[in-house]
C-alpha cells in the first residue's frame, strides 16, 4: 500500500473511531437521561401521594408505573439491533402524549366535579420543562428541541381540546378594555375562562428555554468533538512519528511542542548504507528503487527503534541513527551494537520489493551536539560532531576492508562482553591519526 493510501486509511480509521466514541457518549447520556427520568418519576408519585392523599393512590401508580415501564424498555434497547436513530425521539414523543392526554381528559380533583378547564389553574405545565431537562442529560441538542416543539404541541393539543369542549370558553378579549373589578374578575375567575394568548406565552418560554439549553449542548458536543480530533492528530504524530523513534521519544517531543533544545552529550551513531546502491537504482529504476527503499527502511527503522534509537537522517539509502539522545540510555552502545548486527542479519534473510540487499554500517561513540534545527517554520532532529562524521568514515570502509559492521575503538570500549575482532589501527579520512577499530566476530 502506498504511503498516499495509507495516509488516508488512517484518517479513516480516526474519523470512524471518533464517531463510534462520540456515538458511545450519546448512548451513555441517553441511558443517563433515562436513569434521570426514572428518578424525577419515583419522587414525583411519591410527593402526589403524600400531598393528595392516598385517594387517587391507585391511579398515580399506574401513571408512575407505565412512565417507567417504558423507559426501563427504552434503556435495554439502546445499542441493541432494535434502537434505531429515531428511537429516541419516538419514546419522547410519547411520553409528552401521555401526560398531554391526561392533561385534556384526566380529571382535576378527584374530590370534585370540576370543569376541565381548571387544569390550567394547577401547576401542570412545569412538568413539560422537566422532559426539556431530562433531554438535555441525552447530551443530544435534537433530542432537546424536539421535547421543546412536542412539548408545545402536546400542551396546545390539551388546551385546544379541552377549549373545542367547553361550551362558552371565554378569552382575554372578552374583558373590556374599560373594567370593573367585578367585571374583570368576573371572567378571570370563571370556570370557562380559556385564555389562549396565556397558553401561547408559555409555550413561548418553553421553546426559547428549550433553544437555549440545545445551543449550550451543541456548543459542548462541539467542544468534545474538537477534543477527540485533537486527540486523534496527536495520537497519529506519535504514530507516525513512532515509525522512525520509540514511542517514549514521540510523546517527549510532542509535549514539548517539538521544541527540544540543543544538547551535548555522549552518545552512539550508527551510519548504514546499502551496498551496490547506484547499480541497483540503474537497474529497477525511480519506481523499484522506491520500493525497495520503502520496504529497507520501514525494516530498519523498526528494528532500530527496538532498541531504543532514534533515526535522524533518511540519506539517499542511508540511515543516520543516534542512541542516548534526546533520552538517556546508559547501555547506548550496547544496543547500537545488537540494532546493527540485527539489521545485517535480516537483510540476510529477507528481500525488499523482491530484491535482496547487502549493507554496510560504521557505529561510533562520542560527544556530540542534538536538537531541533531549521528554518522557515519547518524543524528536524539532527545531530551534529565528529563522532557522526567518524560513524560515516567507518560505514565507507567496511567496502575496502570486506566487513559488514566497523565499531571505533570507543564504541568498543564500552561494550566489554561483545564478540569483537580488531582489526587494526588505521587512517580515517578527515581525521588526523590513526583509530583502532573492531568489527563483528559472527552476526
Amino acid at each position: 500500500m502506498s504511503t498516499t493510501k495509507k495516509i488516508s486509511a488512517e484518517a479513516k480509521d480516526q474519523n470512524t473511531e471518533i464517531l463510534a466514541t462520540f456515538q458511545k457518549a450519546e448512548q451513555d447520556g441517553l441511558r443517563l437521561a433515562i436513569k434521570g427520568r426514572l428518578v424525577a418519576i419515583v419522587l414525583l408519585v411519591l410527593w402526589l401521594m403524600w400531598s393528595r392523599g392516598m385517594g387517587p393512590a391507585i391511579e398515580i401508580l399506574i401513571v408512575g408505573g407505565t412512565f417507567a415501564v417504558l423507559g426501563l424498555f427504552h434503556f435495554n434497547i439502546i445499542a441493541t439491533r432494535w434502537d434505531k436513530p429515531w428511537s429516541k425521539y419516538a419514546f419522547l414523543g410519547l411520553d409528552v402524549a401521555i401526560l398531554s392526554i391526561l392533561v385534556a381528559i384526566a380529571p382535576v380533583e378527584p374530590r370534585v366535579d370540576l370543569p376541565q378547564a381548571f387544569i390550567f389553574r394547577f401547576n401542570i405545565f412545569y412538568y413539560y420543562f422537566l422532559f426539556v431537562a431530562i433531554a438535555g442529560l441525552s447530551f443530544s441538542p435534537g433530542l432537546v428541541l424536539w421535547a421543546g416543539v412536542v412539548g408545545s404541541i402536546g400542551w396546545l393539543g390539551a388546551y385546544f381540546h379541552i377549549y373545542l369542549t367547553t361550551e362558552n370558553p371565554l378569552l382575554w378579549e372578552d374583558i373590556p378594555l374599560e373594567t370593573t373589578r367585578d367585571e374583570f374578575l368576573a371572567v378571570f375567575l370563571s370556570p370557562d375562562f380559556l385564555p389562549a394568548g396565556s397558553r401561547f406565552h408559555e409555550v413561548v418560554i418553553l421553546l426559547i428555554t428549550a433553544i437555549l439549553l440545545a445551543v449550550v449542548i451543541q456548543r459542548a458536543r462541539g467542544t468534545l468533538l474538537a477534543h477527540l480530533k485533537a486527540d486523534a492528530e496527536r495520537r497519529s504524530v506519535t504514530d507516525m512519528f513512532g515509525r522512525h523513534v520509540p514511542k517514549a521519544i514521540a510523546e517527549m517531543m510532542i509535549s514539548d511542542k517539538g521544541a527540544l533544545e540543543p544538547i551535548e552529550r555522549e552518545a552512539t551513531v550508527l551510519f548504514a548504507d546499502i551496498a551496490g546502491f547506484t547499480t541497483l537504482t540503474e537497474k529497477l529504476g525511480p519506481s523499484g528503487i522506491t520500493n525497495v527503499l520503502n520496504a529497507y527502511f520501514d525494516n530498519a527503522t523498526d528494528t532500530i527503534s527496538r532498541y531504543g534509537g532514534v533515526i535522524t537522517q533518511f540519506q539517499g539509502d542511508a540511515v543516520l541513527a543516534v542512541f542516548n539522545v534526546p533520552v538517556t540510555d546508559p547501555a547506548h552502545a550496547r544496543k547500537a551494537l545488537d540494532a546493527a548486527v540485527k539489521l545485517s542479519s535480516m537483510t540476510n534473510l529477507k528481500t525488499y520489493g523482491g530484491e535482496s540487499l547487502s549493507i554496510r554500517i560504521g557505529i561510533s561513540t562520542g560527544h556530540l551536539i542534538a536538537g531541533n534545527v531549521g528554518g522557515g517554520g519547518r524543524q528536524t532532529y539532527t545531530v551534529h560532531g565528529d563522532t557522526v562524521n567518524m560513524a560515516a568514515r567507518l560505514e565507507a570502509m567496511n567496502k575496502e576492508l570486506g566487513t559488514r559492521i566497523l565499531i571505533s575503538e570507543s564504541t568498543a570500549d564500552r561494550i566489554v562482553d561483545a564478540n569483537l575482532r580488531k582489526i587494526g589501527h588505521v587512517k580515517i579520512r578527515g581525521q588526523s591519526g590513526e583509530f583502532q577499530i573492531f568489527t563483528v566476530e559472527s552476526h
